[in-house]
């Protein structure tokens, strides 16, 4: 690493973005039962099993709710048509509290071969690393000292914007993460909801809304393979302007693609909910 003090303030800031730029890589192969080591699925697990009580009982409810509303009277009950349905809709919604962290799993698994497509097809398999060029270096080294005064401004705030975009990146990436495990935890409750036809539309806007964040994953590694190729192609610099020009144009445009990324992956949930209602 260079000695020079705007050389090491620049490189610091890159290698924060690209430590968690790689990581971010690592979450989005990882599944929610490995991560960190499978300590916060096991809680999870315990959780889901002791809504599993709650979820039957709410089944019950759920259901005599259903029937009271969906038939005019007792006689209407007692017809075999209509009392196989009922019995259908209350074997099936049993079915899929009983089995519904397994249903999630399976979804899970599904999107995560998505993913690891969408990777395989692209030629990128990890995040490229963002390096600080050598003509910009070599600039920035040649510079006296007062030439090197407003390098300092713009190298703490180029530092400071690449420092915060950072790990606002990588919070939304394992908020995604948290959203998993908390639909995963509660999935009983929602889910007893389809014992009753009136109520069985929440039960189904619950999958459709743990699918969207599911499919999350895949906007946010498209916009990291994009980045990736960005990063892969360095902005264009005018060697022969001043070094604070150079500066200023490189450290700018980075941002800009930064910006672009990790706008990208903040709206990630917005981005699939609009594609569902499609």
């Amino acid at each position: 690493m260079s000695d020079n003090w705007v050389v090491q303030n620049l490189q610091n800031a890159l290698e924060t973005w690209n430590s968690k730029f790689a990581e971010i890589w690592t979450l989005l192969t990882q599944s929610p039962e490995s991560f960190k080591g499978g300590a916060i699925w096991n809680v999870i697990l315990n959780i889901h099993g002791t809504l599993q009580a709650i979820g039957y009982a709410l089944l019950v409810l759920f259901f005599v709710v259903g029937v009271v509303k969906t038939c005019g009277s007792f006689a209407e009950v007692k017809k075999p048509e209509h009392a196989l349905k009922l019995f259908i809709r209350f074997a099936i919604a049993k079915g899929v509290i009983t089995y519904g962290l397994e249903l999630l799993l399976k979804l899970m698994a599904i999107m995560q071969g998505v993913i690891s497509n969408i990777m395989s097809a692209s030629g990128i398999t990890s995040g490229k690393s963002t390096m600080l060029p050598d003509s910009i270096i070599k600039a920035i080294e040649d510079c006296g000292f007062w030439e090197s005064i407003p390098l300092w401004a713009v190298t703490l705030i180029g530092g400071l914007f690449i420092t915060v975009l950072s790990f606002i990146m990588i919070m939304s990436v394992y908020g995604r993460f948290f959203k998993i495990y908390m639909y995963s935890a509660i999935a009983p409750i929602p889910l007893a909801t389809f014992a009753g036809e009136p109520t069985q539309n929440v039960g189904k806007t619950f999958l459709k809304s743990f699918c969207a964040v599911l499919l999350e994953g895949a906007i946010i590694v498209l916009a990291c393979i994009i980045f990736s190729v960005f990063a892969s192609s360095p902005p264009v610099v005018d060697s022969s302007a001043a070094a604070v020009t150079q500066v200023w144009t490189y450290i700018g445009e980075l941002i800009f693609n930064m910006l672009v990324l990790v706008g990208s992956v903040k709206m990630a949930d917005r981005i699939v909910r609009e594609m569902m209602e499609l």
